[in-house]
């Protein structure tokens, strides 16, 4: 008679990055691979950047329609009435040193908020929206009043008379941006809005599922935010922008020869150059078509040209050597840089719009929540006893 011993265990499947993991459902957002189309709400997000406010769109992400006329009248009221930026808050941000990132200066306002408001413990839906909105209309405040103290400037009130947009744009560098500004910058705004389950977002919805309150889970998706393969791309982009120089008035042609060869260097040497590839898309990023646009008008109504050239050179030598084409990020960060941003604002900017999503997020994770536990594979000692 034979004994049989037990097959060894399996050794589990690691998916690295969680790479290929469907972990959850969402009715927020989804990338169709059809049409290499990104809906939110079922609604492809260039229509939306192209024929509605960001206002709408926060509307949409969070009640999963579009708003009706006395829906956006309300909702308009209250976000114009909750834009001044909160002396507290502001006290907080002065304690801060100029030398701290924009993105810290972000992370530490959210908090203030979220200490300070009323509703802070409560996790109802209800309460969550009026949090959502009133995080919604405060934060450009923030980020308009870091860049103004960086430059040694006071801040700028907001006006009840301009849109979202508009009123960012004022409350950062105190005067009416031109039509054409503020229709670039509305659609940014709403292209950054909402991404599915990215890094940041799904740091939302871990932090939520601990039952912890919406302001520690934007906490938590800002520090996400921050880094160079997320969000802080952008920034990266145009730090490749200035390390290659950006000399005004060059022609297009001269500064995209130069992009070209920065590029083919970059590569030779194996460095990592931001604002290209995109782990969801392999047929590049369907936001682009519709950020290049507003670049190109931006480039167009600021008389660029030079920007045009170091865009185009570094994506062809891209698409030439590797086949990968940009991400948002990259037409995202001359936008901003010839908007006036500092180009360390602009990660704080993709704050500002994801701040949408994000709670979309939060509210979508606490109807059907789960904590959220992931298992690891261990590989390191074995039991072992300190002598």
């Amino acid at each position: 008679m034979t004994s049989t011993q037990p097959a060894p265990p399996a050794a589990p499947e690691i998916h690295k990055g969680l790479a290929g993991v469907t972990v959850d459902y969402t009715s927020v957002s989804k990338v169709n691979p059809e049409t290499n189309s990104l809906l939110y709400r079922g609604y492809p997000v260039q229509e939306l950047a192209a024929r509605c406010s960001f206002e709408e769109v926060a509307w949409l992400l969070w009640h999963g329609e579009l708003p009706g006329g006395q829906e956006l009248a309300e909702f308009t009221a209250s976000e114009r009435a909750g834009r001044a930026l909160p002396g507290n808050v502001r006290q907080v941000i002065d304690l801060l040193p100029r030398t701290s990132h924009p993105m810290d200066v972000g992370r530490t306002a959210v908090s203030v908020l979220g200490a300070g408001h009323p509703l802070a413990g409560d996790n109802s839906r209800q309460a969550n929206l009026e949090k959502a909105a009133a995080l919604f209309a405060a934060f450009p405040a923030v980020v308009a009043y870091d860049q103004r103290r960086r430059r040694g400037l006071d801040v700028v009130e907001p006006r009840e008379d301009l849109g979202y947009a508009a009123n960012f744009l004022w409350m950062t560098f105190g005067e009416e941006a031109p039509p054409e500004v503020v229709e670039a910058f509305n659609i940014s705004m709403v292209l950054y809005a909402e991404h599915s389950f990215n890094a940041s977002t799904f740091t939302a919805r871990v932090i939520t599922s601990t039952l912890s309150d919406l302001h520690s889970a934007v906490t938590g998706a800002i520090g996400a935010l921050k880094g160079p393969l997320h969000g802080g791309a952008n920034e990266a982009v145009m730090h490749t922008f200035e390390e290659i120089g950006i000399r005004k008035d060059e022609p297009a042609e001269d500064a995209a020869a130069r992009a070209k060869a920065w590029m083919e260097d970059a590569l030779a040497q194996k460095k990592k150059v931001m604002g290209f590839g995109h782990r969801v898309y392999k047929n590049g990023d369907s936001r682009v078509p519709t950020m290049k646009a507003a670049l190109d008008a931006m480039i167009r109504y600021y008389g660029r040209d030079e920007i045009l050239g170091l865009y185009s050179g570094l994506e062809t030598a891209m698409e030439e050597a590797k086949g990968i084409k940009p991400n948002l990020d990259y037409p995202a960060g001359p936008t901003y840089h010839l908007m006036g941003f500092d180009t360390e604002m602009f990660t704080p900017l993709f704050i500002a719009a994801r701040i949408t999503g994000w709670t979309a997020h939060i509210m979508e994770q606490l109807e059907s929540n789960s904590l959220i536990r992931p298992l690891s594979a261990y590989n390191g000692p074995e039991e072992r006893h300190v002598p």
